[in-house]
């Protein structure tokens, strides 16, 4: 998941079609959950550089009619920008979830991710100038402490601490990323600026995919995963995300956050046999709660 933002307001909900609502966000829930079980297919058989690099340019690719329907926003001294925002906001966080899959079950990274909207609130604090609140500070610290305790429990008798610390720090450059699309891409159509910030990202990657590709044969379940984490959970998630905020504003959009471990982990276990341990049930409770009681605050 990229963890997305907009400086569109909130648009007031229509009664009549208040029903696509719930669908929508358990619909892009269960897109990004999958997407922590395709990289634990593709990640082993393509290694992060390819799999990261199709699953950028496949993105960037689904929103490229978006980006050219808008290209006049896009002012030739914007494009450094946009690949900082890229790399910060897709290539690193993407390169360490895939990384973390070859490690560790997909409940790991789908847990991680979930630390987002506390680490986009804590960059806002210390480097944007945003309140945080005693409620919002408390969060953090329960949200940190899940962080230990899934850092520190093992899965198949193995430890994850190194995938806790990767998804972990996908996670932290994602609040990074939030912030800065909303200081330095405010008034640009959300669609186009995810094209061209996936986009840039692609072109980042492309050389250390082209001397890290895959000597072996890449099996075609493998493949399908790559062009289901590219084409659905980056290209098509965005846009769905994006109409969400459209319609009921980013607040209540970014309530997916609750869905996408659950997802992540059901869908683990029910197609590749993955154990949820109690451990990850502690971290996970900790996690979402500290979420939750982070959005409460706002």
């Amino acid at each position: 998941m990229a963890q997305a933002t907009t400086t569109v307001d909130p648009i007031p909900q229509v009664a009549g079609r208040d029903w696509r609502t719930p669908l929508e966000l358990l619909a892009l829930g269960a897109i990004w959950g999958s997407s922590f079980l395709f990289m634990r297919i593709a990640a082993n058989p393509f290694g992060p550089f390819a799999l990261v690099e199709v699953r950028l340019a496949l993105g960037a690719l689904v929103l490229l009619p978006f980006l050219w329907r808008e290209r006049a926003h896009f002012r030739a001294g914007m494009w450094p920008r946009l690949a900082m925002i890229g790399a910060i906001n897709s290539a690193i966080p993407f390169l360490l979830f895939a990384w973390a899959a070859q490690r560790s079950p997909a409940a790991i990274g789908a847990i991680c991710n979930a630390m987002t909207v506390l680490f986009a609130a804590l960059v806002g604090f210390l480097f944007f100038g945003q309140k945080i609140g005693t409620r919002r500070s408390l969060a953090l610290l329960v949200g940190f402490v899940g962080v230990v305790v899934l850092a520190t429990s093992k899965a198949g008798g193995l430890s994850v601490g190194g995938a806790v610390v990767a998804g972990s720090t996908a996670a932290l450059l994602y609040g990074v990323g939030v912030n800065l699309v909303r200081k330095h891409l405010a008034g640009i159509p959300p669609a186009a600026a995810a094209a061209a910030t996936l986009g840039c990202a692609a072109l980042l990657v492309l050389p250390f995919a082209a001397t890290h590709w895959p000597t072996a044969r890449i099996p075609p379940g493998a493949w399908g995963a790559a062009i289901a984490i590219g084409v659905v959970c980056t290209g098509y998630a965005f846009l769905l995300y994006y109409r969400l905020i459209q319609r009921i504003g980013p607040a209540r959009a970014s309530t997916v956050t609750y869905l996408v471990p659950l997802f992540g982990a059901g869908f683990a276990w029910a197609f590749l046999g993955e154990p949820v341990t109690l451990a990850m049930l502690a971290a996970g409770a900790l996690i979402l709660g500290s979420v939750a009681a982070s959005q409460r605050a706002t």
